[in-house]
This record gives C-alpha cells, structure tokens and sequence, in this order.
C-alpha cells in the first residue's frame, strides 16, 4: 500500500520501511520548539528526565506571545528561558536584533527544511508544513520529552488530499483560499488528518501564501498541512538555509480519506465570521449585507506578517487615511520584514494613514497586548483565530480576513472589498 508525504516522513523518522494510517510509532526529531509561555511550562518536567537538551542546535526558543514583556509575570517567563538557553548552550535563542514570531522566524532563518519532523509547543506550528516538512503542535509534556531524548511517539494520521489547479485573482490570497477550504470542509473536517495540497495550482501559489495555508491547517482541526515540494520551494530553502533537506511525493495509490478539488480562479476574497474560522463568507455575499462597522484592524501575525502581506496592506492605504473611528496595528512577523518595511517606505506609508506600527510580536492576536479589545468592539484581523475572548473581552467580535480585506476595511470603517479601494 503506497504511502502520503507525512506518512514518508514518519515512517523514514522511525526508520521502518512504511506505516500506515492508525499506527503508533517512536520518531527521530529535527527541531524541538517552545515559546515564553508554553516554555517555562516544559522546563520543571524536562528537568526531572534530563540534565541536557538531546541537542543544543536542535532545540529551540523564541519569546513571541508576550513580549515586549507586558507584565512582571511575562518579564519572569522570559528570564527563566532565557536563562535556560544559556545553561543549554543553545544556538537558537531568538531574542533581542533576532526577535519575531515563531512561526514567521524558523523558516526565515533556515532552522527548518523539508522532509523533517518538527514538534512545537504551539498549534500553528504546522505552518512548516508550506516547506514539506511534517510539522505538527504539542503539549508541554511532550516538548520536554523532545528536548530530553529527540524522540517522541505519533499516531499516523490519515490523509485528506487537496488538488489545488487554476490561478488566483486579483486580491485573492492565500488566506482566502485556506479560509474558503476550512469554510467547505468546516473546522474539524480534518481532525487528526493531514492536510496534503498538490496539483498545478501550487505553483501559482507563493512561498508566503503556502505560511498562511499550512499556518491555519490546525483550523480545521488537522494533526498538519503539508505541500509537495516544487521550485518555488527550493529556492526559498537554498536562500534561507545551508541545512541539507529531503523530498517526499505521494505515492500514486496513496490511500486518502477524501479527495477535495479546489480551483483556485472560483475563491473569491472570503472574510471568516465570529467565532469560528469556518464561518467563511466572500466579500460579494458581505457586501450584500448591512455594513459591518469596526473598531479595530490587526495587520501582522505568525499567518500574515510577512513582507508580501505587509507590501499588499500598504498598496492599499498608500495615499488614504484609515477612518476616524478605526485604530489599525500592523505589527511585522520578524525583525528582517521590520527593516524591509523600513527600507521600501512601508513605515511611512503605515504612519501616514494613521496607523501605529509595531514591534515584532504575536501582539494582540490572542489578547496579549498591543489591542486588546473592549466589550461590543468589532476587529478585522489577519491572524488565525476568531474564537469567544481570543482578542479581548468574550463579548468583542473578530473577522478574519487577508491583508488586503483587512487595509480597505481600515480607510472604509466597515468590512469592505478591496476591489473597490485599489491603489491611489
């Protein structure tokens, strides 16, 4: 029986020959990643298995959630990984000039290639996934065991298999595409599966728009996402990275659960409603409704912080100012697309429409800081998550969409079409 990538991957990770759908097995590791929350969670149990991490270039931290530290307990969360990583010697201690979402910052500095199987102690660590890598989120327990013994057990998960063809239209992302697939298949229409994308379409896909799809896999309540390797892909590892890296194809009788045909000329700009992120609407069906008025845009996060997003929200805004009645964070995903935004005028072009522009930082995409939201208020954000509070108080609103939604429904004060902004 012919194998998917992700099973390629395991079963080369548990050294067997094939695995199937169902089976459990013990997996080598190639990265082991905590943040400044779920790490200091990990360390007391880490510390009653080993004395050293398996591998000091293997194991990584990154402060994101709650940094700039928001608070005592923050600052005393990052001091104790930060201490650790010192104690570790570990080379991947992402702070300070290195600083940026996690998410967003191990692909950028080549920490993580294709054919690896990486653990994360954070649920859209499946965005690794874009590079053909099995990457998937765990819990606390389990990264200590991780960073212990470079070891960890896994279910094989069955598959769902994604045949991406056509091209996409003028101001369709691939945040639409993954919002208008989670909308179809709902948020756990693939749970404990892996999401598998092929077909020609992928190649009219950039490297940022398979981030954001594979990013919010998890959405739909999928173990992965994970993307056959093409050009577009070696060519971003090559830029990115100088680790040597493995390819995985499906198997031509590959056994999925479901096969699901999308064409990626039909997707529209779709907006995911409270409090769901398959509450998927095109902005047609939006426009067709009584305007949406907002309080709040969020441009940035581990899903659409990086410079082709923030290069989209500024052709919009270049030449308006957001409404009055709106405040709107662009908050860059790592420290390199802060300078890339500072070298091609995006800063000015952000500043001048009245936005605030932030430091790299997971922000206010789970109600950390930097817009937190009131009771009643209304957010469109181009993070992952719109559930009950996720953003603030349980009674405030958050709308999912693509930079692009999220930049004209800044200047409009309500959701708005992006179609119908457009350059100045």
């Amino acid at each position: 029986m012919g194998m998917t990538m992700t099973q390629k991957i395991l079963a080369a990770h548990a050294g067997l020959d094939s695995v199937t759908a169902g089976q459990l097995i013990e997996a080598k590791l190639d990265v082991v990643m905590a943040n400044d929350i779920t790490g200091p969670m990990a360390l007391p149990i880490f510390r009653q298995m080993a004395d050293k991490v398996f591998d000091k270039d293997k194991v990584v931290l990154v402060p994101d959630h709650f940094t700039p530290n928001k608070d005592i307990k923050s600052a005393i969360n990052s001091r104790s990984i930060q201490d650790f990583a010192k104690e570790q010697g570990l080379k991947w201690y992402l702070v300070q000039g290195k600083c940026g979402v996690e998410h967003a910052i191990l692909p950028e500095y080549g920490i993580v290639v294709a054919g690896e199987c990486i653990i994360g102690a954070d649920s859209h660590t499946c965005t690794y996934g874009a590079l053909g890598a099995f990457s998937t989120g765990v819990g606390t327990t389990d990264i200590a065991t991780g960073m212990a013994t470079g070891e960890l057990w896994f279910k094989v998960p069955s598959a769902i298999k994604f045949v991406l063809t056509g091209k996409k239209g003028p101001y369709v992302s691939g945040k639409d595409v993954i919002i208008h697939i989670i909308g179809k298949i709902g948020v756990d229409g693939a749970l404990y599966k892996s999401m598998e994308f092929v077909g020609d379409g992928i190649a009219n896909l950039t490297m940022d728009d398979r981030f954001t799809m594979a990013n919010m896999a998890i959405e739909a309540g999928a173990k992965n996402g994970i993307f056959i390797v093409d050009d577009q892909t070696r060519a971003y590892m090559d830029a990115h990275s100088d680790k040597q890296y493995t390819t995985y194809e499906p198997d031509e009788d590959a056994q999925y659960d479901q096969v699901v045909e999308i064409d990626l000329s039909e997707v529209r700009p779709t907006v995911a409603f409270p409090h769901l992120p398959g509450n998927a609407k095109t902005i047609d069906e939006v426009e067709a409704m009584e305007p949406i008025k907002i309080d709040q845009v969020v441009i940035g996060s581990c899903t659409n912080g990086r410079i082709s997003d923030m290069r989209k929200a500024a052709a919009i805004l270049k030449g308006h100012t957001v409404h009055p009645d709106v405040r709107v964070m662009v908050v860059p995903a790592t420290q390199e697309v802060y300078k890339e935004c500072i070298k091609e005028g995006l800063v000015d072009i952000f500043i001048d429409a009245g936005c605030a522009f932030n430091t790299p930082s997971c922000g206010p995409c789970m109600g950390g800081h930097m817009g937190v939201m009131a009771p009643g208020e209304k957010c469109v954000s181009t993070t992952n998550r719109n559930f009950v509070g996720r953003m603030g108080d349980v009674e405030s609103l958050i709308y999912l969409a693509s930079p692009e939604v999220a930049a004209a429904s800044a200047i409009a004060g309500y959701i708005a079409n992006p179609e119908k902004v457009g350059d100045k």
